[in-house]
């Protein structure tokens, strides 16, 4: 496991107070809302709002982040609430994917300033879908206030660029959505901004 993500993200999360009633994303929510519950894999879980939001309408979550600190949390909370089918496991995508077949995988803003080739993650993401289920790819369309990354010159590349990137072959997985909605944004210190989301729905063929 690679020591300066686990450095590196384990700061992040210690440096801010544990969540206690962490909320799920609304891209997830709108996305999933309408799904029958099956087998979920949330990829950089963090705080692990979505992780909860899923367990609690009945999805198996399968939870992995590179930080110690932020898998640790999302256990204590899944057990105080009762979420048996919650489980949170500490995980370097950058040297291995979890094992398993999944009818939902989620990326939101998996992004690091570290190494890691999202291509070959969300590349084994997809691959791991079982018939008919689907990989949601949330990233960062703009720059918020509070972003880590104030390069004024930062490229995100589109939904469409990104499903391009993963060379899967079409007939086996389709695009159901590809867009870049705005919203309201709240940041760690309590200031809001509007953003995008650049948002990528793969279903893979049934």
């Amino acid at each position: 496991m690679s020591t300066d993500a686990v450095t590196f993200w384990d700061g992040v999360h210690a440096a801010r107070p544990a969540a206690t009633d962490p909320r799920p994303n609304v891209r997830l929510t709108e996305t999933v809302t309408a799904l029958p519950p099956g087998r979920a894999l949330d990829l950089g879980c963090g705080n692990g709002g979505d992780a909860l939001w899923l367990a609690r309408q009945g999805w198996h979550v399968t939870a992995v982040d590179v930080s110690a600190v932020a898998v640790e949390r999302l256990a204590d909370l899944a057990h105080a609430n009762g979420l048996d089918d919650l489980v949170a496991l500490r995980q370097d995508l950058h040297e291995s994917f979890p094992q398993g077949g999944f009818d939902l995988v989620s990326a939101h803003y998996l992004h690091t300033p570290l190494d890691l080739d999202r291509a070959i993650v969300l590349r084994s993401a997809a691959h791991a879908l079982r018939p008919g289920g689907r990989l949601l790819v949330v990233d960062h369309g703009s720059t918020a206030p509070w972003s880590w990354n104030q390069d004024p010159g930062a490229r995100y590349p589109s939904p469409r660029d990104v499903a391009a990137g993963l060379e899967l072959d079409t007939s086996g997985w389709a695009v159901e959505r590809a867009d870049a909605p705005h919203r309201i944004a709240t940041g760690p210190d309590g200031r809001t901004a509007e953003v995008i989301d650049h948002v990528l729905l793969l279903r893979r063929a049934a």
